[in-house]
């Protein structure tokens, strides 16, 4: 997967109030993300160590930096990412 580059448009009313409370509003969004970065890597491994854990089938080590483990993880068959987690749990629902 290569880098992602996000762009926000904002328009000249809604800077106007980001500036009354932000001295720059790149470096809070830029901290916002990183923000959600890092809450999101503790839920997955959390989740997903336990999962590795109570499973009998896995039996390598359970990587310790985050690269590895996020490899690891995301290459597994049971994986699914928010959509597809969405779209499933969409077409269970009964009609």
């Amino acid at each position: 997967m290569a880098t992602l580059t996000i762009t926000i448009e904002i328009n000249d009313t809604d800077q106007k109030v980001l500036k009354n409370d932000l001295i720059d509003i790149n470096d809070w969004c830029q901290g916002a993300i990183t923000g959600k970065i890092n809450n999101c890597w503790k839920r997955m491994q959390s989740n997903w160590t336990t999962k590795l854990m109570n499973d009998e089938s896995f039996t390598d080590p359970i990587p310790s930096n985050k690269t590895d483990f996020v490899n690891l993880v995301t290459a597994r068959s049971d994986y699914k990412t928010a959509q597809q987690r969405k779209e499933e749990e969409q077409s269970n629902r009964p009609e």
